[in-house]
């Protein structure tokens, strides 16, 4: 197998130029880099990773802990990192936490072990115990959708959108207006969108019965229990809801129609994340379109500026998101 002090004899050149020229570091003036890709391609000389690694310090891999794989929120980020780091010549290593958040912890070590060249956690809850592993990993790291201080963060505007959603539903005439959230522990899912919901009912003075506010978790099923608790137990029934996720409202919407209720005219839904299935499901969705590749995109452009040395780790970016007005209001 040809080495590169092979190549170095046959360009005439030293082994420190063939190197700069792999690498595409340093200076080598043109006519010499024609000269030592001439023989490369001559020989058919393909470099040693592991080797690369040891001269660069960088595995040109790049670690992602996903909560879940299979949701495609997941996917359309995964999309929008791979578009970056594919130009850059990195390769993604992906893990799941399946939800559990002691695995965030345990693949954040994991990942430390791999001697990976950063990692890009898409958070679900923030605790101490993970500020102080990310804290001790003493390398480039990126969070998408939670907020962890002195660490660059990728943001949704969760409050906000959350809020305009209300503000859509009262602008045409509901009044009574139930929310299925999550766990609140979920800073941005779970307690930001509340917040959002809360402040423009009590902006707008409107009423609000505590059945109405109910919490679920990730899934179509719960959705559909929650919705029956706020049917079931309402003095005043709604004549709309919001849920925090695509997947809740699309559960909420098999219920009410399962009630004998029709959407919009007597429960107008709106969700959140703009999923596929939400143009599918009849009436189509009104959600929010988070543009999760474009997270995606700028949460590799951070790393890439942290790995490059141009970026003090102190850095938020906040997407912009979009509401899309359908059918079910």
């Amino acid at each position: 197998m040809i080495t590169i002090k092979e190549i170095a004899e046959r360009a005439s050149v030293s082994r420190t130029t063939v190197s700069r020229v792999l690498n595409n570091n340093g200076y080598v003036s043109d006519d010499v880099k024609k000269r030592v890709l001439k023989v490369i391609e001559e020989t058919g000389y393909i470099p040693s990773e592991n080797a690369k690694s040891l001269r660069t310090k960088k595995t040109k891999v790049i670690g992602v802990i996903l909560p879940k794989i299979s949701t495609e929120t997941s996917s359309r980020l995964v999309k929008g990192l791979d578009e970056v780091f594919a130009k850059k010549g990195y390769q993604i290593l992906l893990t799941n936490t399946n939800l559990v958040p002691e695995k965030e912890i345990e693949y954040l070590r994991l990942l430390k072990s791999r001697h990976v060249d950063g990692i890009i956690l898409s958070a679900t809850i923030i605790n101490q115990a993970l500020i102080e592993e990310i804290n001790g990993l003493k390398s480039p790291f990126v969070t998408v959708g939670q907020q962890v201080s002195e660490i660059s963060n990728v943001l949704f505007d969760d409050y906000q959108a959350s809020k305009d959603l209300v503000n859509l539903m009262i602008k045409k005439g509901y009044k009574h207006i139930a929310f299925i959230g999550v766990d609140e522990e979920d800073r941005s899912v779970g307690y930001l969108r509340k917040a959002g919901y809360l402040d423009a009912i009590k902006e707008n003075n409107l009423p609000i019965e505590d059945c109405w506010v109910q919490k679920g978790i990730f899934d179509v099923d719960s959705g559909y229990y929650s919705m029956s608790e706020i049917m079931k137990n309402s003095k005043q029934k709604p004549d709309a809801v919001l849920a925090v996720t695509d997947r809740l409202a699309i559960g909420a919407m098999q219920y009410i129609k399962e009630a004998g209720l029709s959407i919009p005219d007597d429960i107008a839904v709106a969700g959140m994340g703009a999923s596929e299935l939400s143009r599918f499901v009849s009436p189509s969705l009104t959600t929010i379109d988070f543009s999760i590749e474009e997270v995606g995109r700028e949460a590799a452009d951070l790393l890439l500026e942290q790995i490059n040395g141009r970026n003090s780790y102190e850095k938020n970016r906040k997407v912009k998101y979009r509401l899309i007005e359908r059918s079910s209001i």
